[in-house]
């Protein structure tokens, strides 16, 4: 049920995806692409603390780096033309790593709770081509990392556990076992459906669409973004943790200063989450039944300070298993520099 429900999205996404592609090739002389010599770096924290809890997703933590924009290349070339381009595009390269920690809700019981989310870490390296053209982003990433007592989750946990003086979680013990993984990911986001404001103050509603493959989750998903606020055309939202919806990495600001607010929703089918059903190769993991829907609503605020951009977003996310009672709630918080 849930892979011929994956199936359905996916192909509804990718015809929606068509569709979109023929509309961005025609000219557009109010949209401009984002070309600027210098890269992004960017670091993301995301954690349920925020949103006064400490269960299921407890913290994401990614360091990345987007290229100014460069001129095409074999690589860029061959992306390109797998994302349907042509040379009238900008295209940017980026490198990233990230840790992401699941816990079940009670953190002092050393038994298996077999009604929660298991214990679970993520430690990967990720590589994205972006290719731009006039009102239109095309996003591929794969990442490639480690599932298990090697991705260091019992470890990073302890130490934001001692940073905040609370007590050691105690089933560590439990967790999903070792396994290598690799996730390939296709996003396009939209310049703006629509949009309100011809100066540098305005409002937009920028959506997306995406698929992820690969043996640590597999998903369909789309969403919608409202911005409002000064020089929206500077990026497309701020950097966030998969499968969160998130920019495009990377800002190009036009001024010493801009600011704009944004609310967000995404919904998700979802075919495969290792952190919630354990691996597919493996019949022995702690799980529980993941849901076949999740939906995020995010809402927040985005300050630039010349090179420097913040970003801060707080988040609800719907149940993503049986047996879990409300929603998860965290918050993110990212500062970008441009170098």
């Amino acid at each position: 049920m849930k892979t011929s429900r994956l199936m359905t999205a996916m192909l509804i996404l990718c015809g929606g995806a068509y569709g979109v592609q023929a509309h961005a090739q025609q000219p557009d002389e109010d949209n401009h692409q984002l070309t600027d010599e210098k890269g992004t770096w960017s670091l993301v924290v995301e954690n349920d603390y925020f949103g006064d809890s400490d269960d299921n997703y407890t913290n994401g933590l990614r360091l990345s780096w987007m290229s100014g924009s460069k001129p095409m290349d074999p690589v860029s070339r061959f992306a390109t033309n797998l994302m349907r381009g042509d040379d009238a595009v900008v295209v940017r390269r980026g490198l990233a790593i990230g840790q992401s920690v699941f816990t079940p809700n009670d953190l002092q019981t050393t038994e298996y709770l077999p009604d929660q989310r298991p214990y679970a870490a993520w430690l990967y390296g990720e590589f994205t081509n972006v290719v731009e053209r006039s009102n239109t982003i095309d996003q591929l990433t794969i990442q490639l990392g480690v599932v298990g007592p090697s991705a260091g989750g019992e470890w990073a946990q302890e130490e934001i556990h001692n940073l905040i003086e609370d007590e050691a979680p105690q089933g560590w013990d439990n967790q999903i076992k070792d396994e290598v993984g690799v996730v390939i990911s296709y996003d396009k986001k939209m310049r703006a459906l629509a949009k309100l404001g011809e100066t540098d103050f305005g409002i937009d509603i920028t959506p997306n669409l995406g698929v992820t493959l690969g043996n640590i989750y597999t998903n369909a998903r789309a969403g919608l973004t409202v911005r409002i606020g000064q020089d929206l055309k500077n990026d497309y939202g701020p950097p966030r943790v998969r499968p969160s919806l998130a920019g495009s990495g990377y800002f190009a600001p036009d001024d010493g200063f801009s600011w704009y607010i944004f609310g967000g929703v995404e919904g998700r089918a979802v075919a495969h989450d290792i952190f919630l059903e354990g691996s597919l190769f493996r019949t022995d993991d702690p799980s529980v039944v993941a849901k076949d829907f999740v939906a995020d609503l995010q809402a927040g605020l985005v300050l630039q300070f010349g090179q420097t951009q913040i970003g801060l977003t707080y988040i609800e996310r719907t149940e993503e298993y049986e047996t879990q009672d409300i929603p998860q709630r965290f918050g993110a918080v990212s500062l970008s520099r441009k170098f």
